[in-house]
């Protein structure tokens, strides 16, 4: 389900919640509609569902929990039976009513530059019959870069829990039956609860980890999104409506912590050097109608750095000590900027087309307002052929950024294929002749490509590490067909830095974030002399990038020695002079450098494990995604359901048997949980980003019209073994039909629901 027929099925399913009769002393204002206003066919529900031009209009900006109908006659009041009118036809697609909120907390760690936030949130299905059960849909919309970790769920009958498995393991497992789970745009992720019954509660429990923005001057910033529309408010008068967030800050430095704004009014608790506790609990009239946004800052008028120890635990496969450098820089130490050489290599094939162009144009634009005359740039953009604004390097001059804004816009068509290789290396080639100058090369690309290997190890030939003439290079990936471990590849070995945007609406703000961020150099070859030192050490990235003015430094590590109590760390300025940062070595047990770093060290493995082929650290990846809760490319987030009781009650779906195998489902696996390593086929035919999404909906339709065509056969012949022994090429095509369906949603497990001998047909 993409985002846009997200939007239309809640629209649908707030149109079909007017049926419930709330009692004389409810809302008297739901009035069931006239039963005219209902399809009275199939085909008649999906083209009204297809009518609502609202797209994005109810997409979640909290955490939400939806019932997902499709058969409107099971929409009633739990507690208040009242007389519906029949329904002819199921909604197609199915459609979707948010569920009445009953209490919402959200705990928030923020340690140095993560946030882990975990919200707990109950919610009642006010909306089906007690006789009846559905599908329970959870969104969860993630704050910067979020990544989940992990899910409970607790309803009348059952708990549902996440866990990481390696896929040798579902392999193994004949209770892995489903498949489930996807990523929508604005980077919300959206799971199935199967077959809660009406009238129960939902108790929800999700946590994720997400990035802290970092605004310059030791300021940090958290967005998390929290704002819940009025319907999800309960019409039941007497229902308390408390929420409460409790927000606790380690900054890793010795400094205070100072609050700058907070959107709810936060209460200080507790304050510590580094580190603070602030509170917010109250009963409210409406659940909350804004995000949560945070400010703080680490008060201090200088550069801070610091280096963090800690011992690894009992448990950890890695026996190696760990470490954290940091250093936050502050905008008024240094005057002189760095004069800087700027190529923009852009993507222009069919699937940029409109607005994935028009909003890197809009970027790029932007940027070179921001450069001085005596910088010097380019831009050269490639598809099956190469194109460039001029044949060398030119001053971003007023009327030269001007005839570049005209070029791009009225020269720059989005068509043909993919061909990264040749424009880099013209790049590449391009800069770097005057030593005067940083270097720095920014790919923007939403496809894939099949020489990326050869790419990377061109990329390691032609950079010099630890030359300020040796070209930064920085990337962006547009969408999930492009492989984003290959962008993170690329920056790491050019010191430089990568960011994405999964959905075309975030595109100009990423980018601008990106151009602004790596076109403020305050320091360039970074070294910390006391690695040298060391018996032993491995970085996380390999090569330090440089320290930017509105972008803290952050390199991790595991190690074999000791560290001094003081680590120098040296750069060079702008003016080529040399500059040195005391650090302070510390150790703090308070801060628990395995999880802070998890998540970055996996993605940074995975992309070297990719561009090796190299199966033993792929192994390692899946031990460290498993052993620290962080979800990765070589391991599997299984959704995993325990029976609270045995009896249950009638479902929906009218086969008992069936339902009954339906209902004791024990494990679902979720997919989309990670970026993945592209696709190349979708790249070739030059699919925009989120027709994956069209893709899986029409997967869904192929499943309603071959389970429809087989069901049908079913009441001729009685069940599938018997019709396995008919000879019919209407039977035949039929059970294809469904098999590839079924296939297309990496469901053929499913099989199993319609027949014991399902084996024996696919």
């Amino acid at each position: 389900m993409g985002a846009d027929e997200f939007s239309k099925s809640v629209e649908m399913g707030l149109k079909l919640s007017k049926r419930i009769y709330y009692g004389k002393d409810g809302t008297t204002s739901m009035t069931a509609p006239k039963p005219a206003s209902m399809s009275k066919t199939l085909s008649t529900c999906s083209t009204m569902s297809s009518s609502f031009k609202l797209p994005d209009k109810h997409h979640p900006t909290g955490p939400m929990v939806y019932a997902v109908i499709t058969d409107p006659n099971i929409v009633d009041n739990p507690d208040i039976t009242s007389y519906q009118p029949h329904v002819h036809g199921r909604c197609n697609p199915p459609a979707l009513i948010p569920l009445q909120m009953h209490g919402i907390s959200m705990n928030v760690e923020c340690y140095l530059d993560t946030a882990f936030v975990t919200v707990m949130g109950v919610w009642y299905l006010y909306c089906v019959t007690k006789s009846a059960c559905c599908d329970c849909r959870i969104a969860i919309p993630l704050g910067e870069l979020g990544s989940i970790l992990d899910f409970n769920v607790e309803t009348n009958r059952r708990s549902y829990f996440t866990k990481l498995i390696i896929p040798e393991q579902e392999k193994d497992s004949d209770r892995v039956t489903k498949t489930d789970g996807f990523m929508m745009k604005r980077n919300t992720y959206t799971l199935k609860v199967p077959q809660v019954e009406g009238g129960s509660m939902i108790h929800v429990k999700v946590r994720w980890s997400q990035k802290l923005l970092y605004q310059g001057d030791h300021e940090f910033c958290l967005n998390v999104p929290f704002t819940f529309p009025n319907y999800v408010s309960s019409s039941d008068k007497t229902i308390t409506k408390r929420q409460k967030v409790l927000l606790n800050v380690n900054s890793g430095t010795e400094c205070n912590v100072t609050c700058k704004f907070a959107s709810h009014p936060l209460k200080e608790v507790r304050q510590h050097a580094g580190e603070a506790s602030f509170a917010y609990e109250a009963e409210v009239s409406k659940w909350s109608t804004q995000d949560f946004h945070f400010t703080y800052s680490v008060c201090s008028n200088e550069t801070v750095g610091g280096l963090i120890l800690q011992h690894p635990f009992p448990y950890d496969f890695d026996q190696r000590d760990m470490f954290y450098f940091y250093i936050f820089p502050a905008d008024n130490n240094f005057k002189k900027d760095f004069k800087k050489e700027v190529v923009f290599l852009v993507d222009i094939s069919g699937s940029m087309r409109d607005a994935p162009l028009e909003n890197t144009i809009c970027a790029i634009t932007s940027s070179l307002t921001r450069l001085d005359q005596e910088d010097s740039f380019n831009i050269i953009v490639f598809n099956n052929r190469i194109k460039s604004f001029s044949s060398s390097l030119e001053f971003a001059t007023e009327e030269t950024i001007t005839n570049a804004t005209e070029w791009m816009w009225n020269d720059l068509v989005a068509e043909g294929g993919t061909n990264l290789m040749s424009p880099l290396k013209q790049a590449i080639d391009m800069v770097g002749k005057m030593g005067e100058s940083m270097p720095i090369i920014f790919v923007i690309t939403d496809g894939s490509v099949d020489d990326e290997l050869d790419i990377s190890n061109m990329i390691k030939c032609n950079l010099v590490y630890g030359s300020i003439s040796s070209p930064r290079i920085c990337t962006f990936g547009i969408g999930s067909y492009c492989n984003h471990y290959f962008l993170q590849m690329l920056a790491h070995m050019g010191r430089g830095y990568y960011d994405a945007a999964y959905d075309v609406e975030s595109i100009s703000d990423q980018l601008q974030l990106l151009f602004d961020n790596a076109l403020s150099p305050m320091l360039t070859n970074v070294t910390i002399d006391a690695l040298e030192n060391l018996k032993s050490f491995e970085l996380y990235p390999s090569r330090i990038p440089d320290l930017l003015y509105r972008r803290p430094l952050i390199v991790s590590g595991r190690y074999q020695g000791k560290f001094p109590d003081i680590v120098k760390v040296r750069g060079l300025l702008a003016d080529r002079s040399s500059y040195v940062i005391d650090v302070k070595v510390r150790n703090k047990g308070d801060v628990n450098l395995d999880m802070i770093c998890a998540k970055r060290e996996i993605d940074i493995l995975t992309a070297q494990a990719w561009l090796d082929k190299n199966t033993c650290l792929e192994k390692m990846v899946a031990k460290m995604s498993i052993q620290r809760g962080v979800p990765s490319e070589h391991t599997l987030m299984i959704l995993d359901q325990n029976d609270k009781a045995k009896p249950l009650l009638k479902s929906v779906i009218q086969d008992d048997e069936k339902c009954s195998k339906l209902m004791n489902r024990k494990k679902i696996r979720l997919r989309n949980v990670c970026v993945g390593f592209g696709n190349l086929k979708a790249t070739a035919e030059n699919l925009p980003s989120g027709v994956e999404e069209e893709k899986l909906n029409e997967a869904e339709k192929l499943v309603r019209k071959a389970a429809s065509t087989c069901y049908e056969l079913l009441d001729t012949y009685g069940c599938l073994k018997c019709l396995s022994k008919v000879r019919n090429s209407q039977i035949s095509l039929a059970i294809a039909e469904l098999c590839a369906a079924l296939a297309c949603l990496e469901l053929l497990d499913c099989c199993c629901d319609l027949c014991d001998t399902c084996s024996d047909l696919c």
